[in-house]
């Protein structure tokens, strides 16, 4: 129940963005980082593209591990630049733990839609990703590696070409519990690396969990 619970809203946010007329879905968010069972996180992330048609802007997401093995998100929003809006959602799978030496090992299926340089585009793909715990001062950290790879459709042009990036980033707790808040605030840090028909980016996000 609680799956079907969890893929109906994902299927929810999917429908809209396929409704949308500018939207794009930037970045791995939390699907790496370890959440507890039924756990639900809201971020807030701080969105900068660099390369051509860039801007600053900020994105919202949401996070939700449906079980042991798999977890959702979904989000949207808004900067300046070519890239003005965006709405997408993505579904982890893992396919092997984070155990003794051994990194953890996932496979993520994305679908975004998006409006860039006056073509709509709706884009599906999958994202190989590997990422390890590690402890940093007491606390720990999961870097991770991830290599998106998508099928982007024009719209406008009745045709398609692949993208592909590398995203390189860490997810966290923030040691603040008794500063701010007595529940634990999620980080992550993730550097996109623009490798074929894609763009070169900064996102820094917070997440709170919700009930």
């Amino acid at each position: 129940m609680k799956n079907l619970k969890g893929l109906s809203l994902l299927a929810l946010t999917l429908s809209v963005g396929l409704g949308s007329s500018a939207a794009f879905g930037y970045g791995m968010g939390i699907s790496t980082f370890p959440l507890a069972e039924d756990k639900k996180v809201l971020s807030a992330e701080v969105t900068g593209i660099v390369s051509n048609g860039g801007g600053v802007g900020l994105q919202a997401r949401y996070t939700q591990k449906l079980n042991e093995l798999s977890s959702i998100d979904a989000g949207l929003g808004i900067s300046g630049g070519e890239r003005s809006a965006r709405l997408f959602a993505g579904y982890d799978y893992e396919l092997f733990p984070d155990y003794d030496i051994q990194p953890r090992t996932s496979i993520k299926a994305f679908l975004e839609n998006s409006k860039e340089f006056g073509t709509r585009r709706n884009i599906i793909g999958l994202a190989p990703t590997v990422s390890k715990g590690f402890s940093f001062w007491g606390n720990e950290a999961f870097p991770y590696l991830s290599l998106p790879y998508g099928i982007s459709l024009d719209g406008k042009r009745n045709r398609y070409e692949t993208t592909l990036s590398a995203n390189i980033g860490v997810s966290g707790v923030i040691p603040a519990e008794n500063l701010i808040t007595n529940k634990p605030i999620t980080a992550n840090a993730e550097a996109i690396i623009g490798l074929k028909d894609s763009f070169t980016a900064v996102f820094v996000g917070f997440g709170y969990p919700i009930e």
